[in-house]
């Protein structure tokens, strides 16, 4: 068997280029829903229909473990796969729990009340379905208190870094964080809260200034699948790592070659 990790497109090749450095003997499956990609504008039914599908697909695969490596889905799909969708046997995590315990800086496990954190201005940098689901506010409210959230949804950004328009994409990011500062002038802490927007990180870093931490989620997945395949092996096993999309193949796979800057070869899902 492989771990999956599911993405809407190619962003959450930043999570496997991640996870594979940090566990090279894991074999991983991943799958890009290329042809109903961005999920940013859909609604949380419609998104919830797609990631149960591609997850599903994953199952089919061999993997028992499959990584929402796209925030969207983990914002409007995951609670409601874990409670009553995900088969037994099988499991599915998200990629929030682990940036919000980077920023509170609460150990893996700690299920202690939520308490006062250092960090007490954040900007969170998201697709639009995201940001309508007050996900990550829902999550951080578990584990801090005092904590001010401004959420910017930014539009367009997932669509240039696909397209492969950096250009686009470092003007719309400029853009969303003027945004952001009209409403919070200075945030202490910032997220990337799409697996996109870690390839636009020095964009969001000189706009926002040095002053601001910039937390992305691409090594912290990592870090917190290592400590979860530590305490729970038989998630992990032999099998063959392959990529799949339900897109093009070809197209797609010129497309991640770019992302990644290393040969990536896609099979149709």
């Amino acid at each position: 068997m492989a771990v999956g990790i599911f993405d809407s497109g190619l962003g959450g090749l930043t999570v496997l280029d991640a996870v594979q450095k940090r566990l090279p003997d894991v074999p991983f499956v991943y799958y890009a829903d290329s042809a109903h990609a961005p999920y940013g504008v859909r609604t949380a039914d419609d998104i919830y229909d797609k990631t149960t599908a591609a997850t599903q697909a994953l199952f089919d695969a061999g993997c028992d473990l499959v990584i929402l490596a796209c925030n969207t889905a983990s914002a409007a799909a995951l609670r409601k796969m874990q409670e009553g969708w995900v088969p037994e046997g099988k499991r599915v995590l998200g990629v929030f729990v682990p940036l919000i315990e980077a920023l509170t800086e609460r150990a893996w496990g700690d299920n202690s009340p939520p308490r006062e954190v250092d960090v007490k201005h954040v900007a969170l940098f998201a697709t639009p379905a995201t940001v309508s689901s007050r996900a990550f506010q829902r999550e951080l409210s578990f584990r801090a208190i005092g904590v001010d959230v401004e959420a910017q949804a930014c539009g367009g950004v997932v669509d240039a870094i696909e397209d492969n328009d950096l250009i686009l994409a470092e003007a719309l990011v400029n853009s969303h964080v003027d945004a952001l500062k009209r409403k919070m002038p200075q945030p202490d802490a910032a997220i990337l809260g799409c697996t996109h927007y870690p390839l636009m990180q020095d964009t969001f870093q000189k706009a926002l200034g040095d002053d601001v931490k910039v937390f992305s989620q691409a090594n912290l997945v990592a870090e917190s699948l290592a400590d979860y395949l530590d305490r729970h092996p038989q998630m992990v096993g032999s099998g063959e790592a392959c990529f799949l999309t339900s897109g093009d193949p070809k197209r797609v796979s010129n497309s991640a070659t770019q992302f990644l800057r290393r040969e990536i070869q896609f099979q149709a899902a």
